[in-house]
């Protein structure tokens, strides 16, 4: 389906024209200017973003991944939470779950402190909130379909 084409071509690369994508898809730029507004209007196509690796910049941040259990709430499970969740500004992301924990939440703040404070004094808070348990993020490999590793040439000499 050329929406879906479109949609993917936006996903893998923001930074490509409507003209660029007609070519790609081969039709008219009025036709992509038509499907992107529609998925707009429909909330398919929420934004757009760029993928960055701040390790190659001046600003420092620490992001860490945070299981939680929750108890749901009659009549909303858990919605309520996680509308109270997304509404901090460290969270960058969150998810419902199956398994052992009920939410993933991805949170991003100046540093580990700030990390730990948020969880402990924010999170763990939260009205149905049972148990967190967090991992910090050290380095990373592949985020979004991107690589953030740079693939350097292995210059040493075989030696048998």
């Amino acid at each position: 389906m050329l929406k879906d084409k479109i949609l993917k071509l936006l996903e893998d690369n923001c930074l490509l024209t409507h003209e660029q994508i007609a070519t790609m898809v081969d039709t008219d730029v009025d036709t992509v200017n038509n499907i992107v507004e529609e998925a707009k209007k429909e909330g398919t196509l929420l934004g757009y973003r760029a993928q960055i690796n701040w390790d190659n910049s001046n600003i420092k941040e620490t992001t860490a991944i945070i299981e939680l259990k929750i108890t749901p709430q009659q009549g909303k499970g858990f919605d309520a939470v996680a509308e109270r969740i997304c509404q901090y500004p460290q969270v960058e992301s969150l998810f419902l779950l199956s398994g052992g924990f009920d939410m993933l939440v991805t949170v991003r703040d100046k540093s580990l402190r700030d990390v730990a404070l948020f969880v402990s004094g924010t999170l763990a808070t939260i009205d149905g909130v049972t148990s967190t348990a967090t991992h910090f993020i050290l380095k990373r490999y592949k985020d979004n379909g991107t690589i953030f590793v740079n693939k350097n040439d292995d210059n040493r000499q075989v030696i048998s």
